[in-house]
């Protein structure tokens, strides 16, 4: 009896691995690769052309990706996945970033490269994600992806003091100021007042005391500190110094991001 259950058990790990996801085998369809089909073929023109402007201006390569379902498994590991299989940015200069859709499951990731997280902390990178939850939650993909392009791309031009001449043509135009919880952040700046007022000890929170840590530690909680992800290497393909897409470089993620839902 134990023999049988220990074979069907078997059968039913292996029928299991067989029906899961190998998100290394999917390839890059362009800047864009809508695996989930929700993204209208007018924003993907725009997203597509946006991307490669991008990358000839700066050097940085965005990919932009949407899956039907994560099939239960973390975001973080299948955006490693697709970053590590196809090396988003070029190699040595690990200048890529990934935008992972999870439709099916409501969730999101930004994963950063190497050489892009001194321009996209965390911080950002979160604001980035709130910034597209309500086109989201309208089912308005391309639009949510715009969003995310568009602040990303200027956020990496502006460090690199260039210009983007083309800018995407978006329906709606929300910032990141507007998604920042202002009612959180006066309540806060009256507890800090209150806690200045009524003194705490020299020191607290090392050399910076008072005024640096802790401040910091209650804003960074408030506005959303990020989760991580892994590393990731490989890739193929090229720069591409055309309008088309000449497949990514391989570049490397170094684990800073972003995951959030909608």
């Amino acid at each position: 009896m134990g023999k049988w259950l220990r074979l069907a058990l078997l059968s039913v790990l292996a029928a299991a691995a067989a029906w899961g996801v190998d998100w290394k085998a999917l390839r890059p369809e362009g800047y864009v690769s809508d695996f989930a089909h929700v993204i209208d073929p007018a924003a993907k023109a725009q997203l597509e052309t946006y991307c490669a402007q991008v990358e000839r201006a700066t050097g940085a390569q965005i990919a932009l990706v949407t899956v039907p379902s994560l099939e239960g498994e973390p975001i973080e590991d299948v955006a490693n996945a697709i970053f590590r299989a196809w090396g988003v940015g070029p190699k040595g200069r690990n200048e890529g970033i990934l935008m992972l859709l999870a439709v099916g499951d409501r969730r999101s990731r930004l994963e950063v490269g190497y050489g892009l997280e001194p321009i996209l902390p965390d911080g950002l990178a979160g604001s980035i994600l709130r910034e597209m939850r309500p086109a989201l939650r309208q089912q308005q993909y391309g639009e949510a992806m715009m969003a995310a392009a568009q602040t990303i791309g200027e956020a990496i031009a502006g460090a690199k003091h260039v210009s983007l001449t083309a800018p995407l043509h978006r329906t709606v135009h929300p910032t990141l100021g507007g998604s920042i919880p202002w009612p959180l952040v006066i309540g806060a700046v009256f507890v800090l007042l209150w806690l200045l007022r009524a003194g705490v000890p020299r020191g607290y929170g090392g050399g910076g005391g008072f005024g640096g840590f802790l401040p910091g530690l209650i804003l960074g909680n408030m506005m959303g500190r990020t989760t991580w992800g892994g590393r990731g290497s490989g890739g193929f393909g090229g720069y591409d110094s055309g309008d088309s897409f000449g497949g990514f470089g391989g570049g490397d993620s170094g684990g800073g991001g972003a995951s959030s839902d909608w």
